[in-house]
């Protein structure tokens, strides 16, 4: 079988189901950001070289399936077939979150990314994350019907990789950067 498959060259692509639409169409922007999101994870889960991390690799190997069938469930359209995800997948997330916040300190300032080269990686995943919940929020806007629990998930594991980017911070004990011009903002 070959990799390519000379389909595509004119700018378009085939979305489950078959249906022929452009590169540029916000469903493929946002699976597309579902896929760096993934190659990001991936580069984080072969960064965690230190045994304190098995759980949490485990976990990361976890979520790239999960992502990958986010990526496949807003390829498809409403109706084509079953979704993959749902609300069982949200609490997970929601669940791991509450996990990893428990393990680190409580914080009153913004924090800047950085600290860990780890929690840098985790950082730049959070704001990937969040352009890929932007592209998806276009679809809706537009009228797409999506999986919603794909978008609820992707909202919450923005705030997963925060958290976690803390977490590494935390068990290497690297400083985390905050920002200090404002004030207090969480109490």
């Amino acid at each position: 079988m070959k990799i390519y498959t000379k389909s595509g060259d004119k700018g378009n692509t085939s979305i489950i189901g078959g249906k022929r639409i452009k590169k540029s169409d916000a469903r493929v922007c946002a699976y597309g950001s579902m896929d760096e999101v993934n190659s990001w994870v991936g580069k984080i889960i072969s960064e965690l070289d230190d045994k304190k991390f098995e759980l949490l690799k485990k976990e990361l190997v976890a979520l790239q399936i999960l992502l990958f069938d986010i990526g496949t469930d807003l390829a498809t359209p409403i109706g084509i077939k079953e979704m993959i995800v749902g609300k069982e997948e949200v609490t997970k997330i929601e669940t791991l979150i509450d996990f990893y916040q428990a393990k680190v300190p409580v914080i009153e300032k913004f924090i800047l990314p950085g600290g860990h080269p780890v929690a840098c990686d985790m950082q730049i995943t959070r704001t990937v994350i969040r352009r890929a919940e932007r592209e998806i929020t276009r679809l809706i806007v537009s009228d797409e019907l999506i999986n919603l629990h794909a978008y609820k998930i992707m909202n919450r594991l923005s705030d997963l990789f925060f958290v976690l980017a803390r977490y590494v911070n935390h068990v290497y004990a690297t400083k985390e950067p905050f920002y200090e011009r404002a004030g207090k903002v969480f109490h």
